[in-house]
């Protein structure tokens, strides 16, 4: 898995074209004529789309590398508790680029916006984590940090909606495959909770820890090739 996303990343820098998106900053100025503050946007800098899809990959690639090598023992040690910290840890990071990088596909280029949502993807993701640490001391599973994930995960999911509500309104809709990463990326999202689920109420071969720990590493390297690969094809192929 770590030569497969590592090999990814490395073909996205490889074939794609350069393509920069802006970082803006909003604030009020105050408009001499009119005597009164008024809304103001400066851009601040740019990123580049490319290293966006390829970081997402290489985060990945090295904690798979990690889990294979240094952090093996370890690793080994929290599945048979029914537990991955380093998992959460990854997708805190790798998930969290990737809701960024479909936020500024939509035009959500406000940098306090795009950090809003990297913190709220990474909080779902590291209250996964809270999940496994909890449930080792409880008799009967305590659900609470699932819920409270879901209702941090699903608020970056309906902003980005509302900036498609919002384009459609202007008449300035965003390209199509922008729809389709957005539908794709959402369903394999939820997968990964109902994944949770099906493990802690140890339904048909996901009563074995393991079977579900192989689902999360197939949807993870499906979920990341899946949005660089329409990335590229929508935007980054020459």
């Amino acid at each position: 898995m770590a030569g497969l996303h590592a090999l990814q990343g490395f073909m996205v820098l490889i074939l794609s074209k350069s393509f920069e998106l802006p970082l803006v900053a909003s604030f009020l100025q105050f408009d001499q004529v009119s005597r009164s503050l008024q809304p103001a946007t400066k851009e601040i800098g740019s990123l580049s789309l490319p290293l966006l899809i390829a970081g997402f990959l290489f985060l990945s690639a090295l904690f798979h590398l990690l889990i294979a090598t240094v952090y093996n023992k370890r690793y080994d040690q929290d599945l048979a508790k029914g537990m991955n910290k380093l998992r959460w840890v990854e997708y805190s990071l790798s998930a969290s680029t990737m809701m960024a990088a479909i936020a500024m596909l939509v035009g959500i280029y406000d940098v306090a916006s795009l950090a809003m949502i990297f913190v709220f993807v990474a909080v779902m993701n590291l209250l996964g984590l809270v999940m496994e640490l909890h449930n080792q001391t409880t008799k009967k599973t305590n659900w609470a940090s699932y819920w409270v994930g879901c209702l941090a995960g699903i608020m970056p999911w309906l902003a980005i909606g509302l900036y498609f509500w919002f384009s459609a309104d202007s008449g300035a809709q965003p390209p199509a495959f922008v729809y389709w990463i957005y539908v794709s990326i959402f369903l394999f999202f939820n997968c990964f909770a109902i994944n949770m689920v099906l493990q802690y109420k140890k339904i048909g071969p996901w009563r074995d820890y393991i079977y579900g720990e192989r689902v999360y590493i197939i949807l993870s390297l499906v979920a990341k090739s899946l949005l660089a690969w329409q990335v590229f094809a929508g935007t980054l192929r020459p």
